[in-house]
């Protein structure tokens, strides 16, 4: 007989298979196998009292602070632990609860994990001059020469966007981006490219969206995070997906002091805002793509929140995007030029794919691939 202690899975449902468990079996254990921490902010104190209670009565439980038990405080933040199993379990308790715990109920219900996505690396082609890593920026011939790099290197999707988006960036007219632009699509056309990789457009501009959409495009990265609807109605004419990116103020303006009560339920409060905007203009959520907008509109320990907790926003069903590729918050870390920011970049997005991100932006597509393959071989 031999016995030790396994590592904490990235796919549950993928050990038990290794272990000849059949697909009945499996989505039982799944959710016994699995432990989930989630934070419940300003929980009334005898809500938390009950929760405690119920929360102990099917093995879960409540971290509470010491107070809760006297009423100290009339509300308290707690950590709820508990299995995928336990928590639908506790989504129909707090239904007949009162204090406000049927809303918790209805949260809580939300939160059971959801779908799996393969993890998938985005290249990035800046058709311009002044994005802030050089190493990015390429126009016409050069920029077609690295998509076909980027494929051989095994990129899944190429991002090509002809503004740059970084703190300050000067703004570009719709003309200008569209000129950038179109030599690059034509050359995806006419060469077939698109048969080779998913080409992305990342722009917030109509007519340059559409011609890309024309020229064999089949993803719309909008950092303005779907505030026009035109943005969105084309990506239900063409049948595109679209990535909502978060971001607070203007590329512009984003890093002048941002400020958040609760960066994850200001972002979480975003994203379900504009999901409800897409569906209603007839985008399916299966065609939306989630990008918490590392970056833009944050600071470093709100970046870090975001990637540390960014399983949260799996709830949604949709694919999650990590786009951390060289940013200052690396340096911000520990000193680096943006030259030398792989390493650290690297680091981010290995963790960011643990935490739940399926898609990775990145600038350096081979080391990448190579990253993603390695962890994918050493996770349970």
């Amino acid at each position: 007989m031999t016995l030790y202690r396994l590592g904490t899975p990235t796919n549950v449902r993928a050990l038990l298979k290794s272990y000849g468990v059949q697909s009945g079996g499996i989505a039982i254990m799944a959710d016994k196998a699995e432990t989930l921490l989630i934070h419940i902010g300003g929980l009334k104190t005898p809500a938390a009292n009950i929760l405690k209670q119920d929360a102990l009565s099917i093995g879960a439980d409540l971290a509470v602070p010491g107070g809760v038990i006297t009423c100290e405080k009339p509300e308290y933040d707690c950590l709820l632990i508990a299995t995928p199993k336990q928590l639908k379990i506790l989504a129909k308790k707090e239904r007949a609860q009162p204090f406000g715990l049927k809303k918790v109920a209805h949260k809580l219900a939300e939160l059971v994990p959801s779908k799996h996505f393969p993890v998938r690396i985005m290249g990035v082609i800046n058709a311009n001059d002044d994005s802030f890593y050089s190493g990015s920026r390429f126009q016409k011939e050069d920029a077609v020469a690295q998509i076909k790099q980027m494929i051989v290197e095994g990129a899944d999707i190429i991002d090509i966007g002809a503004v740059s988006s970084r703190p300050n960036a000067d703004i570009v007219s719709p003309s200008v981006e569209l000129e950038r632009m179109k030599p690059i699509c034509d050359a995806i056309t006419s060469e077939k490219l698109y048969e080779k990789a998913v080409f992305s457009v990342d722009s917030y501009t109509p007519e340059v969206v559409e011609y890309a959409l024309k020229s064999g495009f089949t993803l719309i990265n909008d950092i303005t995070g779907a505030s026009d609807e035109s943005i969105i109605k084309l990506a239900v004419q063409y049948d595109a997906k679209l990535c909502i990116m978060h971001m607070q103020g203007t590329p512009k303006t984003m890093q002048q002091n941002p400020t958040y009560d609760d960066v994850m339920v200001e972002v979480s409060e975003f994203f379900e805002e504009r999901i409800a905007k897409c569906e209603t203009l007839g985008l399916e959520r299966e065609n939306i793509i989630l990008d918490v907008g590392i970056g833009f509109g944050k600071t470093l320990e709100h970046n870090l929140t975001l990637i540390r907790n960014m399983e949260h926003f799996k709830v949604f069903g949709c694919e999650v995007l990590v786009g951390a590729s060289r940013k200052s918050m690396i340096d911000k870390i520990i000193p680096t030029p943006v030259e030398e920011r792989l390493a650290g970049t690297l680091a981010i997005h290995l963790k960011a794919i643990e935490n739940g991100a399926s898609i990775v932006r990145c600038h350096d597509v081979a080391e990448h691939v190579q990253a993603v393959k390695v962890w994918g071989a050493l996770a349970p």
